[in-house]
């Protein structure tokens, strides 16, 4: 299986909304075939619990304005791991010791990443 396109087009939105809000290390993973509820996570580490609220908040309002609707958000007032769900889209805002010592990348080693480079150029 593969992420849908309309997952990918959500992929494309968040991934330049947290890099405009300095998003570091941004990591796409296909997970369209073990998951049935989502197609791709994005994974983002804010440099602070601020920065972490921004980048999470920034991504919901692009998202909401191109008409995606956020289905479940988590961990929004401590700003250490936001969780972000749009459906065929998961977004993980991480604070860098927890996206560190949670390891997201480690536990879905086996999905494919989603280049961004050419997403974030677009």
């Amino acid at each position: 299986m593969t992420a849908s396109d309309h997952a990918l087009d959500s992929l494309a939105i968040a991934a330049r909304a947290a890099d405009a809000k300095g998003g570091d290390d941004l990591v796409a993973l296909d997970v369209s075939g073990p998951l049935p509820f989502a197609d791709v996570f994005l994974l983002v580490t804010g440099t602070s619990e601020r920065n972490v609220i921004a980048i999470a908040d920034e991504i919901e309002d692009v998202l909401r304005d191109a008409g995606s609707k956020t289905l479940r958000r988590e961990g929004h007032s401590t700003g250490r791991w936001i969780l972000l769900d749009f459906g065929d889209l998961v977004v993980h805002v991480f604070h860098p010791e927890d996206r560190m010592y949670y390891g997201l990348e480690r536990l879905w080693l086996d999905c494919p990443a989603v280049p961004l480079e050419p997403l974030l150029a677009g």
